[in-house]
């Protein structure tokens, strides 16, 4: 019987691409539970999700004309966590599964490669496999709703869809931006990226975003902008400076009326020019919120999404070659894919959970990975009030962590830190 495979959607297109021998794009989403964990339970239902999860069991492979996806044969065995998050994913690894479960302790999480899914849709597979668990573990009785899915009911084919391809509008919206200003720092050797994480009450996050007039995620960015700004002032001229920008990723789901498990996200990309003056932070929380206003409508982001999906429509693109494609989608990513933002701010929001499972978990965690040439990226999610800020670095220096999270305190925001380094 051959075997069931699936195409790339268009925002995965690129990441097996731009993958070089020291760097794969991956994302950690876990969830803390109040007991340790049992790993044999867990593997139970790592194995009854496979059914329901068709879009997440599946293997890298390489055709002639384009990357696509295949069945796995087996569900990923579960790993205890032996190193740090996100550690590179090689090329045997992707020709066995695209995603890896751990369990440490009292924590279970899921590392993906982006290929499969994108930050809303995986949050989708963790709430259900802890969901699952739990109810092996425990008995309880949680019902498919806050994300959790059905566990008796079939895939439903529009959670496999690729809707970029639905939603591209029928012209594309290009609009050039200007290269945003490069993090300095001293590369660290080898594959492992240190993390920090701020525990933050997320009702006094809330309020005191509410007191700039803007949501948080807004007001994360811009006081990560603020600390941006004075890391660049102390080491360049003013004359010599460039935007600070923040890439915001956006999930378009809350635009369309998507339900699919796949990628589905464009970034945004707000940002300051200090080349104009200075700016307080009253004012860059105004100007973001302004910004991201304009862009993030239904017909800015499908036109987005059609400068994206051109290329793959293309008849001439289709016939040529993967060998020939890879070089070329790598150096248009070069040049244009990580030069319009300083670094990532990914917030995947408040996770609500069914009301039986809440009381089994303590907090949530996501952790994106730093890009190819980003030093550093941060991610945000919220689960049973508390706020997890993650931020990992592929350099030396904490400075931009330093300054962000005390920048925080000295805001009447209390951060509570959690730090990974490297071992000696």
């Amino acid at each position: 019987m051959s075997k069931v495979w699936m195409p790339l959607d268009n925002a995965a297109l690129i990441f097996p691409a731009i993958r070089r021998k020291n760097w794969s794009n991956l994302f950690r989403q876990s969830v803390t539970l109040t007991e340790a964990v049992d790993p044999a339970l867990l593997q139970q239902a790592v194995n009854e999700l496979m059914p329901r999860f068709p879009s997440f069991y599946l293997r890298l492979r390489r055709g002639v004309f384009w990357y696509y996806l295949e069945e796995v044969e087996a569900p990923p065995r579960v790993q205890e966590d032996y190193a740090y998050p996100l550690t590179f994913m090689t090329k045997k690894e992707m020709r066995r599964c695209c995603l890896r479960v751990f369990y440490y302790r009292n924590r279970i999480a899921v590392e993906f490669f982006h290929v499969l899914s994108d930050g809303g849709g995986a949050m989708v597979y963790l709430k259900t496999l802890a969901a699952r668990y739990l109810t092996l573990r425990y008995g309880a009785d949680i019902p498919p709703e806050e994300g959790v899915l059905d566990m008796a009911a079939p895939p439903d084919p529009a959670e496999l869809e690729d809707s970029f391809q639905r939603y591209a509008a029928d012209h594309a919206a290009y609009c050039p931006e200007a290269e945003a200003y490069r993090l300095p720092g001293k590369r660290e050797l080898g594959c492992f990226f240190p993390l920090i994480t701020g525990l933050i009450p997320a009702e006094v996050l809330h309020e005191k975003a509410k007191a700039h007039g803007c949501t948080v995620t807004v007001f994360l960015s811009a006081v990560m902008a603020e600390s941006i700004l004075a890391i660049q002032n102390q080491r360049l001229p003013k004359r010599r400076q460039k935007p600070v920008k923040i890439t915001i990723p956006v999930d378009l789901r809350r635009l369309f009326p998507s339900r699919t498990l796949r990628n589905f996200a464009l970034t945004v990309n707000p940002g300051v020019d200090p080349r104009l003056g200075r700016y307080t932070l009253e004012e860059i929380c105004r100007s973001f919120t302004h910004q991201l206003a304009a862009e993030i409508t239904p017909q800015r982001m499908a036109g987005r999404i059609a400068e994206n999906v051109e290329p793959q429509r293309n008849r001439l693109l289709k016939a040529v070659p993967i060998l020939l494609k890879t070089p070329v989608m790598r150096a248009v990513y070069n040049r244009r894919g990580e030069r319009l933002g300083c670094l990532n701010i990914s917030n995947l929001g408040v996770q609500k959970l069914p009301a039986a499972m809440a009381p089994y978990v303590e907090r949530m965690e996501f952790i994106i990975g730093v890009q190819y040439s980003y030093p550093n990226n941060c991610s945000v999610v919220t689960c049973n009030g508390i706020t997890c800020v993650s931020m990992i670095r592929s350099t030396q220096s904490t400075e931009l962590e330093r300054r962000f999270f005390s920048r925080l305190v000295e805001l009447g925001v209390p951060v509570s830190i959690e730090s990974i380094e490297e071992k000696a």
